[in-house]
């Protein structure tokens, strides 16, 4: 039987991808300046978001988009690195919740990869 927090994980990965499509303006203006085409970019991260939340819904897509999952963490964590870099970049966020964050990724990278072996 798969357990509840499998589905927690995987609804909020696809929750995240959506509001991709729904405010893509609040993921462009955190976006690294480094970084070319904004709007592709975060509707190509919205959408690997919903497809990762899905698959780890299935045995035979679990273990792939668990480590997926980790994958996307680690390349988002430049976006948090960045947003710590300067008042614009951290698009009015408190400092010290952009700093609670990075943690934050790593349980989420643990979490995800709790299921890759489920």
């Amino acid at each position: 039987m798969i357990p509840w927090h499998l589905y927690a994980m995987a609804g909020m990965y696809v929750f995240a991808g959506a509001m991709h499509f729904i405010k893509p303006k609040i993921y462009m203006r955190i976006m690294p300046m480094y970084l070319p085409k904004h709007k592709l970019l975060v509707y190509l991260s919205g959408l690997v978001e919903i497809l990762l939340g899905i698959g780890v819904c299935f045995d035979a897509t679990r273990k792939l988009s668990s480590f997926g999952i980790i994958l996307m963490l680690g390349v988002f964590l430049s976006v948090h690195f960045y947003m710590l870099s300067g008042e614009k970049a951290s698009a009015g966020i408190p400092k010290w919740i952009l700093i609670l964050r990075i943690p934050l990724q790593f349980f989420l990278m643990y979490w995800a990869y709790f299921y890759a072996y489920l």
